[in-house]
């Protein structure tokens, strides 16, 4: 008989499972007989939506498998109609991510780059408002005369 070279490493412990005094949650819609999740009954629906907008897993809802399914697809279903948000608006205290520049000061001038455009002078920014003022009359006899021709035709 061969001798065998690599001994067998030591079996580990069992691992404990943390849940085991713990009960699975149950599916309200099977407690409940709903057959099908309605995609127009919102107030059940945003039960099952973060709130950031997300949908809601199985295991933090409590829903069975099919169940969960039919809420996804009801959800999905209310979201293309415009019953529901994609997402929920949300507002942030501080602006910002990793770099926040409220400790910097106010933020210089731009850099001169390839788009940037030369500082008016007084006399040219007199100019350009009555450039702005021409463009807007220009664009008001065009429209105008656009609205003309709809109306003869």
């Amino acid at each position: 008989m061969p001798r065998i070279n690599n001994p067998k490493p030591p079996k580990r412990a069992p691992k404990i499972d943390t849940r085991r005094g713990a009960k699975k949650k149950p599916c309200s819609f099977c407690q409940h007989g709903v057959a099908t999740v309605d995609y127009k009954d919102l107030a059940q629906l945003r039960k099952y939506i973060s709130d950031r907008g997300k949908i809601r897993g199985r295991k933090v809802s409590g829903n069975c498998q099919q169940h969960q399914r039919d809420v996804t697809d009801a959800i999905k279903t209310a979201r293309e109609l415009a019953l529901l948000p994609y997402t929920q608006r949300t507002v942030t205290e501080r602006r910002g991510g990793r770099g926040n520049r409220d400790d910097r000061g106010p933020r210089g001038p731009r850099s001169d780059g390839p788009s940037a455009r030369p500082a008016p002078d007084s006399a040219g920014a007199e100019s350009a408002e009555v450039d702005l003022e021409l463009d807007a009359g220009v664009a008001a006899e065009a429209f105008e005369s656009d609205l003309v021709e709809e109306v003869s035709e």
